[in-house]
């Protein structure tokens, strides 16, 4: 058993405070976009993206994502699971340093700001998002420990040696959710994706790569949930599905729908 006494405040300058949770957004996205860039000239030298994404087409529509992850993310919370509370409460919608993001928000506002920034730009939607899918592991992975050390989304009770006492979760030991999310969503996820991503049998598909992320993020978040327990305020629907399931689900047809675009149209 572990005891969690992790502070979410990285540094304190009582004016000013750096959390971790708003560092890991930063650094997500930095190491994301340099990521990005690398994928772009590796597959240049196969001709994939050289003759449509270029390196300052990527460079333009960082700024469009983080647009889109930020207040997708914070809307898709606020709507997805906390609608009531933050109605009554309006001020505390802005306080996003605090948490309460949501994954699948933040998925739709990824979309929503790339389908603006590709139809500017006339790139195909798909090529750009093949890239985001690449990268995005690692944003989630540093988003989950964010969650850990800030001991929200907490996990089930457990009796498992590696369970945690978390501050916010009385004196029982929890499954530290947030760490297998991080684990599954970030580390395997992103070794799944790029080796597909990178393979020459995959790499001419247009749209293949998004599919196969919205596929197995949607697999390794159900699994996840399993482990999680759900919002107070929601508990589960029909006594077994918790909103980050039934949204995944729905991802998952969307993924499948996806990938029998990009097959029907090779």
């Amino acid at each position: 058993m572990i005891i969690h006494n992790f502070d979410p405040v990285l540094v304190d300058l009582v004016i000013f405070q750096i959390r971790w949770y708003s560092l890991a957004y930063i650094l997500g996205i930095t190491l994301g976009w340099i990521y990005g860039i690398k994928i772009i000239k590796l597959t240049a030298r196969e001709k994939y993206y050289s003759d449509s994404v270029k390196k300052e087409h990527f460079d333009d529509l960082i700024i469009y994502l983080v647009f889109g992850i930020i207040i997708g993310g914070r809307l898709g919370y606020i709507f997805f699971y906390n609608f009531e509370y933050y109605i009554e409460n309006f001020s505390e919608i802005f306080k996003i340093w605090q948490g309460g993001m949501s994954f699948h928000g933040g998925l739709l506002g990824v979309v929503i700001s790339t389908i603006l920034f590709s139809k500017k730009k006339k790139v195909n939607f798909f090529k750009f998002t093949d890239i985001i899918c690449c990268v995005a592991p690692i944003g989630i992975f540093l988003g989950r420990i964010a969650n850990f050390i800030n001991s929200e989304l907490l996990g089930k009770v457990s009796i498992l040696p590696w369970s945690v006492v978390f501050p916010n979760g009385g004196n029982l030991s929890r499954h530290p959710s947030q760490i297998y999310e991080a684990i599954l969503e970030g580390i395997i996820l992103f070794l799944l994706i790029n080796f597909f991503a990178l393979r020459k049998k995959y790499l001419f598909k247009t749209g293949y790569i998004s599919g196969l992320f919205l596929i197995y993020y949607s697999i390794a978040r159900i699994i996840c949930e399993n482990f999680r327990e759900p919002d107070v305020h929601l508990g589960y629907f029909f006594n077994y599905f918790s909103m980050g399931v039934i949204l995944s689900a729905v991802i998952f047809l969307i993924g499948c729908f996806v990938i029998f675009f990009v097959r029907k149209n090779e």
